[in-house]
């Protein structure tokens, strides 16, 4: 895969921008491996491959074991290698990642609220959102995983 254009380089007043958000999500309180897992789930759903490389690397140097990374696209089959939290944000981050799809039903929102304050479930709606800007500049622009060559 070829990337189209440095898209950081283009808009590097953007870039900042969205690491500001980046920023906050990271000093929200919110786990950093909750975080970090719920960027790993969305990136999977979208289908970007730098930010699927990106996120399970870090993850798996965070210590995070293999087991885990390897199944959380199918987390709802997994059994309780999920905390009851992480499968709540990974259900709210399928519906919010595919909004035009679900629409965010209530039953999926009062799931989610019933696991995360106020607080804590905005917090992770703002990470969702991020993530799904990143994919989508990243697979706009063909920006390649740091393991594939050119």
């Amino acid at each position: 895969m070829t990337m189209r254009m440095d898209y950081m380089a283009a808009a590097p007043a953007a870039m900042r921008a969205l690491g500001g958000v980046y920023g906050y999500v990271g000093q929200s309180g919110l786990p950093k491996e909750l975080i970090d897992l719920v960027y790993l789930r969305v990136s999977q759903i979208n289908g970007c491959a730098y930010c699927i490389d990106m996120h399970a690397r870090e993850l798996s140097q965070e210590g995070v074991p293999h087991e885990k990374l390897m199944l959380v696209p199918v987390w709802r089959e997994a059994g309780d290698l999920f905390s009851d939290t992480e499968r709540a944000a990974f259900a709210w981050a399928e519906t919010v990642t595919r909004v035009a799809d679900t629409g965010v039903p209530d039953a999926e929102y009062e799931a989610a609220a019933a696991r995360f304050d106020a607080k804590a479930l905005t917090d992770l709606t703002v990470a969702i959102g991020l993530m799904n800007a990143y994919n989508r500049l990243a697979i706009s622009f063909r920006r390649p995983p740091s393991g594939a060559k050119s």
